[in-house]
């Protein structure tokens, strides 16, 4: 008698059998579609990202330490402490400079912060549409704009002296007044950001309490509101630091020779490789220890609010005078926040050659755009950006996705080096990049299939990956953070293998984050200047080199009309990562409801 099948009476099946005379043993494919579940499957996915980054990142960093202890490493070194040394003149310099940006940077982005989040006062709405401005002008543009506007030639001081019938130029900056200038403009967005975001989430009963406490304002401040925006101020000032420390093109414009870029520069370009890789490594290690110490400072303590009140609303200004002074310093404000952009779209129509003596320039044309488009030599640079940029964010997607899943989402020994080395890159100034891969890539090793990588065309977008990966890492990782790992294990538990699970499911749900990442990191490659300087040839010039060559053959309208260039592609990214960001908070919701 056949018993028929029942659930009764069927065992339970662990595993495929296997070949005859191997029973219960599970084939090679079927561990393979195991992925992720086996041990060593974090190990196979990591072993590449490793090489990549040991090869590319970590080992150009030991190359120019190699260097720099050559045979004049010990005189390298001791030059750095003499007191009339050039080099830890410029290492002050440097420092001095960085935390008097990360100073006036916090004042003027925490101010608006507070102002915008707190208060609601005629004109609020314009600044906040307008405010984020200065992010959208790469490095070179900002300088370059700063100088043409603020300068002892620029468009203000000469416009003062005229008025007032002055003997010289009325306010300009020069020096390191300059620079602070550029970089308080161009770089208070990280603090207003971070201030924001802290801002926005914080519960205003917890100001109250201390106010019916008998607490000032001032007290408030120290004892209540700084210590919740720690958090946010240690994030925005390690950014400030490390983007003013690498800063180039201020310096540049604004002729201050003694910083430890201008020096890397400028040893680079003598022929002094040692001297330039010690340089490098200084200023790297220097990098690399306030990164870790402003993390210290920030794990001391908790700064989480155990309340459970509602988010702050926006104080009306009632004030008749307040009002009037709200308005009139939106008015202000918003001019000063457009001058720039204006300033270059002013001068990109201006005549080469025909900008002297006066306040604005007196003759304007179209052929600047109609040059940089129709004569092939200068249509180059920007074919050469549009290029290398795209292969780097092709390198850095590819790389990013793979790194931040890994760290996100397998175990594995050695899981907070990865993190930690993928975002070493970040932390390195671009010229240090610049040197690293000068140093690892003169000659021919495994990494270049041993090609002599530099005065070649692909240096280049190498330099642009190292620098960007983390921009990749970082957004697809945070997108990342908010998929739930369960929708991946139910593709799984339905018979998909990790491959197809991964690209189906996963990356589907990480894509807007990744190409938020990718526009990142394209826009800030075809901007890129610092390393770019130091790296590349005649036939590799980006658009960012052939500015800065323009503005030194004064054909100050051309170089402008590429300096647009940049800045309406990179209003066109700022535009499609918001809408990629509406569309990450439209999906979270959704999946709130769904769950």
């Amino acid at each position: 008698m056949t018993v028929a099948p029942t659930a009764a009476n069927l065992l339970p099946v662990t595993a495929d059998p296997g070949p005859a005379g191997d029973p219960g043993r599970p084939r090679f494919t079927d561990r393979l579609r195991g992925g992720s579940t086996s041990a060593w499957f974090p190990y196979l996915l990591v072993l590449p990202l490793v090489l990549i980054l040991w090869g590319y990142v970590v080992q150009p960093m030991l190359a120019t330490f190699f260097e720099s202890v050559g045979a004049d490493g010990a005189e390298n070194y001791a030059s750095f402490f003499s007191a009339d040394g050039v080099a830890r003149a410029s290492l002050m310099t440097s420092l001095i400079i960085s935390a008097a940006s990360v100073l006036l940077c916090g004042i003027v982005g925490v101010a608006m912060a507070f102002l915008l989040k707190r208060f609601s006062f005629p004109g609020r709405r314009l600044i906040e549409a307008i405010i984020l401005v200065p992010a959208a002008l790469p490095p070179l543009i900002g300088a370059i704009s700063f100088q043409l506007l603020y300068s002892e030639t620029g468009i203000l001081p000469r416009g003062l002296q005229q008025l007032f019938g002055t003997a010289e130029p009325v306010l300009p900056f020069s020096g390191i007044a300059g620079v602070l200038v550029v970089h308080t403009f161009t770089m208070y967005p990280f603090f207003y950001l971070s201030a924001s975001a802290a801002l926005a989430g914080m519960d205003p009963s917890v100001e109250e309490a201390a106010y019916n406490l008998g607490a000032g304002r001032v007290r408030v401040w120290r004892t209540v509101l700084l210590p919740m925006l720690t958090p946010a101020l240690v994030s925005a000032s390690l950014l400030v630091f490390m983007t003013s420390l690498a800063s180039y093109t201020a310096p540049l414009l604004f002729g201050v020779d003694q910083t430890m870029t201008m020096q890397i520069y400028i040893n680079r370009t003598n022929g002094d490789l040692p001297m330039a890789s010690t340089y490098a490594s200084v200023l790297g290690v220097v990098s690399v220890l306030f990164l870790l110490g402003m993390r210290w400072y920030e794990g001391r303590r908790s700064y989480r609010s155990q309340s459970k009140g509602v988010a702050a609303h926006r104080r009306e200004i009632t004030n008749p005078f307040g009002r009037w002074f709200a308005l009139g310093g939106s008015v202000l404000a918003t001019a000063v926040l457009l001058a720039p952009v204006a300033t270059i779209a002013l001068v990109a129509f201006s005549a080469d050659g025909s900008w002297t003596t006066e306040v604005i320039p007196s003759q304007y044309t179209t052929d600047n755009f109609r040059t940089i488009f129709t004569e092939p030599r200068a249509f180059t640079p920007i074919l050469n950006s549009l290029q290398m940029s795209l292969i780097a964010t092709v390198g850095c997607v590819a790389v990013g996705v793979l790194i931040a899943y890994a760290v996100r989402r397998l175990t594995f020994v050695g899981r907070g080096l990865l993190d930690v080395a993928v975002m070493l890159a970040w932390a390195l100034p671009g010229t240090v990049v610049a040197i690293n891969l000068i140093s690892a890539f003169s000659t021919g090793n495994a990494f270049s299939f041993g090609q002599v990588l530099i005065g070649t065309f692909w240096i280049m977008p190498l330099a642009y990956f190292v620098r960007f990966l983390p921009l990749v890492f970082r957004s697809s990782s945070a997108t990342l953070a908010q998929i739930d790992p369960s929708l991946e294990e139910a593709a799984r538990n339905l018979g998909a293998s990790w491959w197809r699970a991964f690209g189906t499911v996963t990356l589907r749900l990480m894509l807007p984050g990744v190409l938020a990442g990718a526009l990142l990191a394209f826009v800030h490659g075809v901007g890129e200047f610092v390393a770019s300087v130091l790296i590349y040839t005649a036939s590799t010039a980006p658009i960012s080199v052939e500015i800065n060559n323009r503005m030194y053959s004064f054909e100050v309208g051309t170089a402008a009309a590429y300096g647009m260039l940049q800045v309406v592609l990179i209003f066109v990214v700022m535009v499609v990562s918001g809408r990629l960001e509406t569309g990450r908070r439209s999906s979270r919701e959704a999946a709130a409801w769904t769950n």
